[in-house]
Parts: C-alpha cells; sequence; structure tokens
C-alpha cells in the first residue's frame, strides 16, 4: 500500500480513463466493480477531504 494519498483535485478524478481509476485503487487493495462514474465517485469521496469537492 502507498505511504500518501494520491494528488489529484475532483477535477482530475473526472477526467481520468477508467484503467486509471482502476490502476490507482488497486495500489491501495480496492477491487470495485461497476461503472466508470461509480469508481470516480468513491475515489473522490476516499480521497479527497470535503472541502476539496
Amino acid at each position: 500500500m502507498p505511504l500518501h494519498y494520491p494528488r489529484y483535485s475532483k477535477s482530475d478524478y473526472e477526467a481520468m480513463e477508467e484503467w486509471r481509476l482502476d490502476l490507482l485503487l488497486s495500489q491501495y487493495g480496492i477491487r470495485l466493480g461497476g461503472t466508470v462514474d461509480e469508481k470516480r465517485a468513491y475515489a473522490i469521496g476516499a480521497f479527497l477531504w470535503p472541502d476539496q469537492y
């Protein structure tokens, strides 16, 4: 597991390709099925503080 949270903004997550989201989440041991929008929403909720979105 990486030591630091990824440093992406909300707009970065919204523009990120699905394969890149899958890679990022898998680095943290998160296997997530579903649509790319669900993966984006999960990443935003997991890696950003509420005031960042």
